[in-house]
């Protein structure tokens, strides 16, 4: 059973020549605590040393990406071909599998040959012979620098770094371009405040004054390559009536050399756009389709690389760079923001305020898928990023003219739009509808039916007592024909709303027949009985004095 042990000078092959030891894992170190002692367990059989740092340097890489290099190769092909039945007791398990596929070569990696390797490490001088301690370390050290230099060289995120440090510079030249351009404003505007007011476009206000110098030379100078022909006009004529103040040569000259150092800052910053964009469409031409060169250059910066900002969800992507309102938010229960750094891109811009959410939630689902394309995937294009923006447009379109239907195509129906207007409702409870008695038709109540329940008999008024006997009998028939008229009247009510109108109007005009008949007999009646008392009266007197004779004459 041999063993591969790796070192910084070359790889050494050792006989196990007790097995074993391998089965005593806790107390295998007792047998490594001297070099006679660890002589006894492994012996030496072979060492490869490397012929210089760039053969140790690709031994290196090769045995950490578990490949099999040419110098180990060569070495462990002459073991095979002399004993072909041993094992190899191998650190590295990828690198077993590799020498099994290459060499069909039977390899052992687990906890009792990684304690081995340990017990070995620690006796290595001792162990191999001819390799003293400083040189052992000078050759780890040497590689180990051209190990991270190699590394650093053919790093992923080599190209991720240049546009995170091209965006950092392209914010800064932009602040110091807004300082400098304040403050030659502000400079400028004590000779001449009224040119600050015409002409609002920063570089071309700056190209003037270098040109011009002061505003006496106005007039004479040409400034038809800076400016149109109407605000040249406006200018020279603004600089006969100004009412700044006069300024000495040197003043001018020190403005003017603040000029040329905005202009210089402005043409190197316009140099780095262009290769900041050119660097984003090659590295992540998805992202930069979607969210532009600026916007997605910054969320790779925040992010530190394309793979973090890949690895990140949409909904991380969309916030990313207002963390400090989601935990304000979060802490006094607040909305939390519906954007950060993505605010800024053309899309969300052009969106009304109350679909900036709606865009920017879906923006930024596009935009991390559009970044894990960019990061994973091989000879990439930027189809995938063409393909969501015009997406996007027509969902734009679609929220702003007030119909949302959905980007697959599913066939769903278009949802409407409706705002939802609440109806506060007051239910009464009917008491009448509480019945549970099963009732097989229900009449309607109408108010006629009310009113013909409430007919009640009429009263006959009582006519004074006369004593002839054929009023008297008249009386009696009359009161009688009333009472059956008002007898017929109750049993025949009527069912009908038509015929309950008709009985209303057939009463309205026996009452009203009724009552002028009544008070013309009730005149009569009072009249009658005047005539016949002043009838009655001298018939009774006569009768009185009659007898009064009578008795006087007996």
């Amino acid at each position: 059973m041999f063993v591969l042990y790796e070192t910084p000078a070359g790889y050494a092959i050792f006989k196990l020549l007790d097995e074993k030891k391998l089965q005593e894992i806790d107390n295998l170190y007792l047998e490594f605590e001297s070099p006679e002692n660890a002589n006894k367990v492994v012996k030496l059989k072979h060492f490869e040393k490397f012929a210089d740092t760039t053969e140790a340097l690709s031994a290196a890489t090769a045995a950490v990406e578990g490949k099999l290099s040419k110098s180990l190769k060569k070495t462990l092909k002459k073991l095979v071909s002399d004993d072909v039945q041993n094992q190899l007791l191998v650190a590295d398990a990828k690198l077993g599998s590799a020498i099994k596929d290459k060499l069909a070569l039977q390899c052992v990696s687990n906890s009792a040959v990684q304690e081995l390797m340990r017990c070995i490490r620690s006796q290595s001088e001792s162990l191999l012979s001819g390799l003293p301690k400083k040189e052992m370390a000078a050759m780890a050290l040497g590689l180990a620098h051209s190990l991270s230099r190699y590394k650093l060289k053919f790093s992923p995120d080599k190209i991720d770094t240049m546009i995170v440090q091209a965006q950092c510079l392209l914010d800064d030249l932009d602040k110091e371009l807004n300082n400098y351009m304040m403050r030659a404003r502000e400079w400028y505007g004590w000779h001449f405040p009224e040119l600050g007011k015409i002409l609002t476009d920063n570089i071309a206000f700056i190209k003037t004054i270098k040109l011009v110098g002061t505003r006496d030379n106005m007039a004479t100078t040409d400034l038809s390559d800076i400016l149109p022909d109407e605000l040249e006009e406006k200018v020279k004529e603004a600089a006969e009536i100004s009412m700044g103040t006069e300024i000495s040569e040197e003043d001018i000259l020190n403005i003017q050399n603040l000029c040329d150092e905005i202009l210089s800052i402005n043409e190197y910053r316009s140099h780095l756009y262009d290769y900041l964009k050119t660097r984003m469409m090659a590295m992540a031409p998805n992202l930069t389709v979607l969210v532009g060169e600026t916007i997605g250059a910054r969320l790779i910066a925040h992010a530190g690389s394309l793979v973090n900002l890949a690895k990140h969800p949409a909904s991380t992507v969309q916030i990313l760079g207002a963390e400090k309102a989601l935990f304000r938010a979060l802490k006094t229960k607040k909305d939390t923001p519906k954007y950060g750094i993505i605010f800024h891109a053309s899309l969300i811009g052009s969106a009304s305020a109350k679909n900036k959410g709606k865009i920017s939630r879906s923006l930024a689902a596009k935009a991390s898928l559009a970044t894990r394309v960019d990061a994973f995937g091989e000879d990439v294009t930027m189809e995938l990023g063409t393909e969501h923006r015009a997406k996007l447009e027509m969902r734009l379109r679609m929220l702003e003219e007030g119909n949302l239907s959905r980007l697959s195509g599913t066939g769903k129906a278009k949802a409407k739009l409706e705002k939802y207007h609440s109806k506060s409702e007051v239910k009464v409870f009917k008491a009448g509808e509480d019945n549970t008695i099963p009732i097989g038709k229900k009449r309607k109540l109408t108010d006629a039916d009310d009113d013909e329940e409430k007919v009640e008999i009429p009263k006959i008024k009582e006519e004074p007592f006369d004593e002839s006997g054929g009023q008297e009998g008249s009386s009696k028939k009359k009161k009688k024909k009333k009472q059956k008229e008002t007898e017929e009247q109750v049993p025949k009510k009527i069912k009908t709303e038509d015929d309950a109108t008709t009985s209303e109007k057939k009463k309205k005009k026996r009452l009203s027949e009724s009552t002028p008949a009544s008070a013309s007999e009730e005149r009569e009646g009072n009249e009658d009985f005047e005539n016949q008392t002043e009838v009655t009266t001298p018939k009774s007197e006569k009768k009185k004095k009659k007898k009064k004779a009578k008795e006087e004459s007996v």
